[in-house]
């Protein structure tokens, strides 16, 4: 059963809204808010607190950006002091460059020279460095970085520069691991490559700029509370690859494959309504740092034809929510365009946020502070256990 404050009256909405009541009763006849009879009067109606409060953050639309941070995280605190990038004004920024700016020109290995602040990187490794592991690629990176995680020097042990260093070691590894090729190219061709795709190749390198480096995210604090304590870089990673492969993080982009696929059969409309009648919102819509629509889902969908089930899904999940497609979709609609393996997206995802975790984890080793947020205690009084 619902907490009472996860539904509002007409009033505390508009309030929230600073609408006029014809808007909210649209909202609701379009499935961008849900309402359900008040118990205590059904002859009223209430609203899904969570529901205004998105709509409600899209009107504010241009709040300051540390508001949206704050609230994104409870999205609230732990809130850490980082140099290597931000989210403001509706766009990303590594170390104050522009992303959507760095996505025409530079690679993944030129993004992660300018985070770990070295000079030019490869991720080339040895070639008789094959990969230890076998099976699907992200197992094997499973399984390679836990094995260094056992070996390898703690992060506290170095300098920037030594930790910037093994930060390279390690993007090769988890590079050669992932594609099974240790070619000294860049690493969206070797990519498109094992993936036999060369026409992607252009869009793979937008990708995994975008993708490298995202704030404070839930992977990123996982490897900074790793880093925190000594740990070695490659357990840094693996932590943080661990958090990726929630649904509500990483794998995002597998369950909006299966609502296109859905889409296809029943059509995009019913698809989504569907989405929205269970009480959720549709996966690949909508991002609460971007207000205004996901920066890099605008640029990776600029120019990209898009399968029809998901340019039906695109329209319809639009129409229904008010929000604009996030990188999760993209991601998904670019696996689909070029018939990418199934796993594409997670793994684009991975390889490229690596690359962030590693500057999170040197910033956070050379600060030398531990990171241990405090809990707030909500069970019984112990002064009342017997």
């Amino acid at each position: 059963m619902d907490k009472p404050l996860a539904w509002l009256t007409a009033e505390d909405a508009l309030e929230l809204l600073g609408t006029k009541p014809q808007s909210l009763y649209a909202s609701v006849s379009r499935g961008r808010i849900r309402a359900r009879p008040d118990p205590e009067d059904p002859r009223r109606s209430l609203y899904r607190r969570e529901d205004v409060e998105r709509l409600a953050g899209r009107a504010a639309g241009r709040r300051k950006s540390e508001t949206i941070a704050a609230d994104a995280m409870r999205w609230g605190d732990p809130v850490l002091e980082t140099a290597i990038s931000t989210v403001t004004a509706g766009r990303l920024y590594y170390r104050g460059e522009d992303t959507a700016r760095l996505a025409d020109r530079a690679t993944l290995e030129d993004v992660a020279s300018l985070l770990w602040q070295v000079p030019a990187v490869t991720f080339a490794a040895p070639a008789e460095e094959a990969p230890h592991e076998a099976g699907p690629p992200l197992q094997r990176l499973f399984l390679m970085l836990a094995r260094r995680a056992a070996t390898d020097a703690q992060a506290l042990s170095g300098s920037p520069a030594e930790l910037g260093n093994h930060a390279q070691e390690l993007m090769a590894a988890i590079a050669t691991t992932v594609t099974g090729s240790a070619a000294d190219l860049p690493l969206h061709r070797r990519l498109a490559a094992a993936w036999q795709r060369p026409e992607a190749a252009h869009l793979l390198r937008r990708s995994l700029v975008l993708l490298a480096e995202h704030e404070l995210n839930a992977s990123t604090f996982a490897a900074r509370i790793a880093a925190s304590t000594g740990a070695p870089l490659s357990a840094a990673v693996l932590a943080a690859l661990s958090t990726l492969t929630g649904h509500r993080h990483g794998g995002a982009s597998a369950e909006i494959a299966r609502l296109a696929a859905d889409a296809e059969r029943q059509g995009a409309p019913h698809a989504v309504a569907e989405v929205i009648s269970g009480g959720h919102t549709p996966p690949g819509f909508g991002h609460r740092l971007y207000p205004d629509g996901d920066i890099r889902a605008r640029v990776l969908l600029s120019g990209l034809a898009l399968p029809p089930p998901y340019a039906a899904l695109l329209e319809a999940g639009r129409a229904a929510t008010g929000e604009e497609p996030n990188v999760d979709f993209a991601l998904a609609a670019i696996r689909a365009a070029f018939r990418l393996p199934a796993d594409a997206p997670l793994l684009l995802f991975a390889v490229a946020r690596s690359v962030g975790w590693l500057a999170h984890a040197i910033e956070q080793a050379t600060s030398g502070a531990l990171v241990r947020p405090r809990a707030r205690y909500v069970g019984p009084d112990p002064r009342l256990t017997p």
